[in-house]
C-alpha cells in the first residue's frame, strides 16, 4: 500500500505543470492499453497524487463503455477534469501525438525502403512478435471476460461467426450487447453481475490515500455546458470532412479512408485487437490498400512506439493513400486523414458523456451488455490471431468457400519454416520466459536480420 504521507487536500496543479506531466506520461506510453493505463495510474495516482483510486477507475469505467482507444480517452478525460476543455485537449492531443510522428516517419521509410532485404528481415522478425503479443492479449482479455459459460458461449459463436461466416464486426459487437442487455433485464445470473473493471494493467489497483480533495469537488455548472459545446464542435470536426468528402470526392481514396475509419470509430469497442482483424480483412480484401504481410508490418510499428495501438490505422491510411496517388505526400494526407476521424470522436464521446458519467456506470444493464461484447471481443481477437499466424507462418493460402462458409487457409506444403521458428521462440520468450513486449520485439527483429544474413528468409 502506497504510503499517505500528505493528507492535505492541495488545489490542481497548473495547466502548464499538468501539460509537462501529459507529456511524459505520453513518452511512456508503449504496451498497448494495459500498460499505459497502468504508467497513468503510477505518475498520476501514485506519484502526483492529483486524483485517487476511486475516481481513477471510476473514469476508466466510463471509458471502457466507450467506442476508442480507452487509454486515450482516460487521459482525456482526466485531463476535462482537472482543467476543463483546455486540459482535456492537451492531454488527449499529446497522448496521440508522439505515435502520430513515429509512425508517419516509419510509412515514410517503409515506402521508400520497404523492400530493400535488410528492412523486410526486420519485419519479418517484428511479424513472429507481433504473433507472439496478439497471443498474450487473447489470454489476458480471456482470463478477465469468461467467466462463466453464457460468455465462453458468445467468445465461441463470435469466433465462428467472423472466422467462418465472415460476419461484420459491428454486427457481432451489436448482437453481443443486446444477448448482455436483455439477459440482464431478464435476470439470468450469468449476465447480472455486470462484470467490473477494478484493476490497472492487470493488477489491483493500491490505495493511494486522500489525495487533492477531488473526491468532493463538485463540476461546475460552466465546466459541463463547455464540455457539451466542445463535444458538438468535436462530432462537426469530424463530420463535417468526412461529408465534405464524400459529398464532393466520391470514389477516390480519400473518401473511403474518411468513411471507412468513422465507421471504426464507433464499432471498436474492446480495443485495437478487437477490430485489427475486420480492418485487415476490408483494407486488404475489399480496397486492395494493404498485403496481408503489410498489415502485420504496421501492427509492428505500432507496437514499438509510445502511443495507442490504434495508431496502426494511420499506416493504413498512409499505404493506401500512397498507393493511389503514387507520392509520399499524398500517402501523408491519408495516413492524417485516417488519424483524425479517428480520433476526433473520441474528444466528442468524453466531452459529451463525461458529465453524465456516473448516471451511465450505474445502469447495470447497460454494464452487462459490455460485459457481453467483452465475450465476443476474445472471440475475434481469436480470430486475429489465426489470422496472423496463417499469414505469418504460411506462404500460401487458399479461400474455402461452400455457401455461406467462407474462410481462408493455409496450404500446409508452403511452410515457412524460418517464420515458424521465430514465432515460437517468440511464443516461449512472452509466456514461458515472461520477457516484455519491447525486449521481445527488438530480439525477433534482430533475429530476422540474423535469418537474413544467413540466407533462411527466402
Amino acid at each position: 500500500m502506497t504510503e499517505p504521507a500528505d493528507q492535505t487536500a492541495r488545489p490542481y496543479p497548473t495547466l502548464a505543470e499538468a501539460t509537462r506531466v501529459w507529456a511524459r506520461v505520453a513518452a511512456l506510453s508503449f504496451g498497448g492499453p494495459a500498460g499505459q493505463i497502468a504508467v497513468m495510474h503510477r505518475i498520476i495516482v501514485e506519484e502526483r497524487r492529483w486524483i485517487g483510486d476511486d475516481r481513477f477507475l471510476h473514469a476508466l469505467n466510463f471509458c471502457m463503455l466507450l467506442p476508442g482507444p480507452e487509454a486515450q480517452q482516460l487521459a482525456t478525460y482526466i485531463g476535462w477534469l482537472m482543467h476543463g476543455v483546455r486540459g482535456a485537449l492537451i492531454a488527449g492531443v499529446l497522448f496521440i501525438l508522439p505515435g502520430v510522428v513515429s509512425i508517419m516517419a516509419l510509412s515514410w521509410i517503409y515506402a521508400i525502403w520497404g523492400n530493400v532485404g535488410i528492412v523486410s528481415a526486420l519485419f519479418f522478425g517484428l511479424k513472429a512478435a507481433v504473433l507472439a503479443i496478439v497471443l498474450q492479449a487473447l489470454v489476458r482479455v480471456g482470463k478477465r471476460a469468461l467467466k462463466n459459460n453464457a460468455m465462453r458461449a458468445i467468445a465461441a459463436l463470435s469466433f465462428v461467426a467472423i472466422f467462418a461466416f465472415g460476419a461484420l464486426f459491428p454486427l457481432i459487437v451489436a448482437g453481443a450487447a443486446l444477448v448482455g442487455w436483455l439477459g440482464a433485464k431478464a435476470g439470468i445470473a450469468a449476465f447480472a453481475a455486470g462484470g467490473g473493471h477494478g484493476s490497472v494493467g492487470g493488477t489491483h489497483v493500491a490505495d493511494a490515500g486522500t489525495l487533492l480533495g477531488e473526491e468532493t469537488r463538485i463540476m461546475p455548472a460552466g465546466e459541463r455546458r463547455g464540455a457539451l459545446v466542445a463535444g458538438l464542435a468535436a462530432l462537426v470536426l469530424w463530420l463535417l470532412p468526412v461529408g465534405l468528402l464524400l459529398a464532393l470526392a466520391p470514389g477516390t481514396v480519400f473518401a473511403d479512408i474518411a468513411g471507412f475509419f468513422s465507421k471504426m470509430a464507433v464499432v471498436t469497442f474492446g480495443g485495437a485487437y478487437a477490430v485489427l482483424a475486420y480492418v485487415a480483412q476490408e483494407a486488404v480484401g475489399t480496397y486492395g490498400w494493404l498485403a496481408p504481410g503489410e498489415m502485420l508490418d504496421g501492427l509492428g510499428m505500432a507496437e514499438t512506439t509510445p502511443g495507442p495501438l490504434i495508431m496502426v490505422l494511420q499506416f493504413v491510411g498512409f499505404m493506401g493513400a500512397w498507393r493511389e496517388t503514387g507520392n509520399l505526400i499524398g500517402g501523408t494526407a491519408g495516413g492524417l486523414l485516417a488519424t483524425w476521424v479517428t480520433f476526433a470522436p473520441c474528444f466528442a464521446w468524453i466531452f459529451l458523456g463525461a458529465p453524465w458519467m456516473e448516471r451511465l456506470r450505474e445502469n447495470r444493464a447497460l454494464s452487462s451488455a459490455l460485459t457481453a461484447v467483452t465475450a465476443a471481443v476474445v472471440g475475434v481477437i481469436l480470430n486475429l490471431a489465426i489470422w496472423f499466424a496463417i499469414h505469418v507462418i504460411w506462404r500460401e493460402v487458399i479461400r474455402v468457400e461452400a455457401g455461406p462458409l467462407s474462410m481462408e487457409l493455409p496450404v500446409l506444403g508452403s511452410i515457412n519454416w524460418a517464420a515458424a521458428m521465430l514465432a515460437a521462440c517468440a511464443i516461449v520468450a512472452v509466456f514461458r520466459l515472461k520477457l516484455g513486449m519491447l525486449t521481445v520485439l527488438g530480439a525477433a527483429a534482430a533475429a530476422g536480420i540474423g535469418l537474413y544474413l544467413a540466407g533462411m528468409t527466402g
